[in-house]
């Protein structure tokens, strides 16, 4: 069994699979919201998707190793340029081991 500090360790740690549902709220709909959230998540090695509501909001999942998705989270907070975020809300989630990541129509 590995202690804390070792490689083993850290490296079993980093790779624990979690799951976040955000609902985006504010000017997130014709700003580029959904195809800048993919290409960011696909660069982080993130899954899950990504969509419009209609109720104006974007809301997407991650899924993936704790640190890149909760980067995805924080990159929520601002988005694309041409976003203005009023609001995150995140809810955790049991992992489904999705794989990719796509923009849902």
């Amino acid at each position: 069994m590995s202690s804390p500090g070792s490689p083993c360790w850290r490296r079993s740690v980093a790779a624990v699979l979690v799951r976040r549902r955000v609902v985006v709220s504010g000017r997130v709909q014709g700003v580029w919201f959904r195809e800048s959230c993919r290409r960011e998540a696909q660069s982080l090695g993130v899954a899950g998707w990504v969509r419009n509501r209609a109720d104006g909001a974007v809301e997407a999942v991650f899924e993936g190793e704790s640190a890149a998705v909760l980067a995805m989270v924080a990159w929520c907070r601002t988005g694309p340029p041409h976003a203005d975020v009023d609001e995150v809300d995140v809810v955790d989630e049991a992992p489904e081991r999705v794989v990719g990541f796509r923009v849902r129509p």
